[in-house]
């Protein structure tokens, strides 16, 4: 069974991944293909009912428009550990889009981008199974600051830091 890290610590996941939706029944705190929730979405968020949705990392996140107030979670799932598309699917979601709910790491998820995909704005990690979460979890704590601007810190070091002077 896959290990869930939120906000650096293992969690129970109480989400439901549904690859394909088989017929058209959805149980709340469900996450869904990102297609067949535009499809439906007249019928699929009703109140009382999370929904969530996972996108392949080809996935062009302006179609989200029309439902992204509604969704509880965003999951992206990453095919490979070489594939950089959902890192660019997290920064445009979270900055053009202005998603602020949960954003997940589903799929081929390794301890040493970690780092990374939180600085794009991830909030949870799924580790596929035989990964070490301790291991996972010590990959994000050596990292507390960075020079460059990010979705969680947008201003880059130069402007963050100061340094005072002394006149001699």
């Amino acid at each position: 069974m896959p290990t869930l890290i939120s906000h650096g610590t293992v969690v129970a996941d109480d989400w439901v991944l549904i690859d394909e939706v088989a017929g058209g029944s959805v149980n709340a705190r469900s996450i869904v293909p990102a297609a067949y929730a535009l499809a439906h979405a007249d019928t699929l968020f009703e109140p009382n009912k999370q929904i969530g949705v996972w996108l392949a990392g080809d996935f062009e996140p302006n179609d989200l428009r029309p439902i992204l107030d509604r969704l509880a979670l965003i999951a992206i799932r990453f095919a490979s550990l070489n594939d950089g598309r959902g890192l660019s699917i997290a920064v445009l979601l979270r900055t053009r889009l202005g998603y602020r709910g949960e954003l997940r790491a589903i799929g081929a998820v390794h301890e040493d981008v970690l780092h990374y995909m939180r600085r794009c704005g991830f909030d949870s990690y799924q580790l596929p199974d035989g990964r070490d979460a301790a291991v996972a979890i010590a990959a994000l704590g050596p990292y507390s600051e960075y020079y460059q601007g990010s979705v969680v810190e947008p201003q880059p070091a130069f402007r963050r830091i100061t340094r005072g002077t002394r006149a001699r």
